[in-house]
C-alpha cells in the first residue's frame, strides 16, 4: 500500500470509527448521571477508542499482519480513549467558563488527537512527534467538523454522524498526511506479497534509538515480509543518525544491488533483497 493509498485508509478507517461510535453511542445513551463532566468522560473515552483503535489498525492492515492490526489498533484506540477521557470535560468546563461558545470543544478533541498519533506514529515506524502534531491538528479539525455538523443539519442525529465520521477522518488523515510528508527515510516493496507497501522507518535513524529487525515473523520483526525464504530475523536496521546500516543476520543471505553483503551502508534508490522480496531505499535530505 502507498503513501497516498495509506492516507486514504487513515482517513477512511479513522471515519469508520466515528460511524461505529455514533451507532453504538444511539444504541446504549450516553447521558449515565445528572454529572455534565463524567456524562463528557464516558463519552469521550467510547469516542476516543473506537476512532483510535481503527486508526491504529491501519499499519497492521497495510501489511496484512492481523495480530499487528489488532494490537496496535488496542494500543493507539487505548491512548485515544484517554485523550478523550480526558480531553472532552476539560473543553466542557471551558465552554462553561467562557460562556457557551462551542468553539472551545474542538481543543479537548485536539488533546484526543495528540495521544491518538503518539500512539499511531510509535507503532507505525514514525517519529512520535510527527504523529502527535497531525492528530492535534486533525482533533482541532475534527471537532470544528463536528460543531458545524452539529448546527448546520436540522436532524440532531444526522449532525452527531457527519460529525463523528467527519471527526475521524480528520484525526486519520492529518496523522498520515504530516508523517508521510515529513518522513525522512522509507523501504517500499518493490516485489512478493506486500508489492507497493511503505514502511516508514524514522524512529529507527537515531544512533541510541531501537534498531529494527526485518523478517518474517509478525511476533519477532519490526518489519515482517511474508515471504517462506526469509528467515524470521532475517536483517537488522540500525540508525547512525543521518543514515542506515544493514546487517544480515540470515542463512540465505541479504542482497544489495545484487551483491551479497554481511553488513552495508544504505544509500538513497538502493535496491535490497531478501529471499523472493525486493526493497528500494528511499531518503530525503
Amino acid at each position: 500500500m502507498s503513501r497516498l493509498m495509506k492516507i486514504y485508509y487513515y482517513a477512511v478507517l479513522g471515519g469508520l470509527g466515528g460511524l461505529l461510535a455514533w451507532q453504538l453511542s444511539n444504541l446504549t445513551g450516553m447521558s449515565f448521571t445528572k454529572s455534565l463532566y463524567f456524562n463528557a468522560l464516558v463519552v469521550g473515552g467510547f469516542i476516543g477508542f473506537l476512532i483510535g483503535f481503527m486508526i491504529g489498525a491501519v499499519e497492521g492492515i497495510s501489511a496484512r499482519n492481523w495480530e499487528k492490526a489488532v494490537v496496535s489498533g488496542a494500543i493507539t484506540g487505548g491512548l485515544g480513549a484517554l485523550g478523550g477521557a480526558i480531553g472532552l470535560p476539560i473543553a466542557e468546563g471551558f465552554l462553561q467558563v467562557i460562556g457557551g461558545y462551542s468553539w472551545a470543544r474542538p481543543l479537548g478533541w485536539g488533546l484526543f488527537g495528540l495521544l491518538t498519533g503518539t500512539a499511531a506514529a510509535y507503532k507505525g515506524g514514525a517519529q512520535i512527534w510527527k504523529g502527535a502534531a497531525g492528530g492535534f491538528a486533525g482533533g482541532i479539525l475534527g471537532g470544528l467538523l463536528l460543531e458545524f455538523s452539529r448546527g448546520a443539519l436540522s436532524d440532531p442525529l444526522l449532525g452527531k454522524a457527519a460529525g463523528l465520521i467527519l471527526m475521524g477522518m480528520a484525526v486519520g488523515g492529518c496523522i498520515a498526511l504530516i508523517v508521510f510528508t515529513l518522513s525522512k527515510a522509507w523501504f517500499e516493496v518493490k516485489s512478493g506479497k506486500l508489492k507497493g507497501t511503505e514502511f516508514i522507518l524514522d524512529k529507527f535513524l537515531q544512533p541510541n534509538g531501537p534498531s529494527a529487525i526485518i523478517g518474517s515473523s509478525s511476533l519477532k520483526a519490526d518489519i515482517a515480509l511474508p515471504d517462506p525464504d526469509i528467515a524470521p530475523q532475517h536483517a537488522m536496521l540500525q540508525g547512525g543518525g543521518d543514515y542506515f546500516n544493514l546487517k544480515d543476520m540470515s542463512m540465505n543471505g541479504t542482497f544489495v544491488n545484487n551483491k551479497r553483503v554481511e553488513q552495508a551502508r544504505l544509500s538513497n534508490m538502493q535496491t535490497i533483497r531478501m529471499g523472493n522480496t525486493e526493497l528500494v531505499y528511499h531518503e530525503k535530505r
